[in-house]
């Protein structure tokens, strides 16, 4: 026996809706927190966090010379750049698995506070690249001191 199911034009637009405002949402908004940075090859992930003095940045950079690495400041834009080099040749045929990239990679952040540049330090040690972002004094939290009469 078959089933006549009347046509409601109005289903299908809402789910095309749906379908166009997810694949807004997935191509335009940047992920937050918790997610992936990027999908993109050679990206960079990095994790960002702030203290009262600091805006203080770490990524993995396993493999590359401290050498390589170019970190720069321009307004509110931080941007990592470097490459990271094939240590031995080996025959393309000779691998079982080749899951490592190589090449150069570049990642620019948005700093979320005002920060000193020329006050900026870069850490490289086990492969973590660690900087610290001094805040401008103009966002660095106050005490303000109450007193009684």
């Amino acid at each position: 026996m078959t089933q006549l199911t009347r046509w409601d034009p109005f289903r299908d637009l809402i789910s095309l809706r749906e379908a166009m405002d997810r694949l807004v949402e997935d191509s335009v908004v940047r992920p937050r927190g918790g997610e992936l940075a990027s999908q993109t090859p050679g990206a960079l992930a990095v994790d960002m966090y702030e203290t009262d003095e600091n805006v203080v940045v770490k990524t993995a950079l396993a493999g590359v010379d401290p050498e390589d690495i170019d970190i720069s400041i321009t307004g509110d834009t931080l941007t990592i750049k470097g490459e990271t080099r094939a240590e031995e040749e080996v025959e393309e045929e000779n691998y079982v698995y080749r899951e490592r990239t190589y090449g150069s990679f570049c990642r620019s952040l948005m700093v979320p506070v005002p920060v000193q540049a020329e006050e900026a330090e870069a850490e490289f040690e086990d492969g973590i690249l660690t900087l610290t972002l001094p805040k401008a004094e103009e966002v660095k939290p106050k005490a303000i001191e109450v007193k009684a009469r």
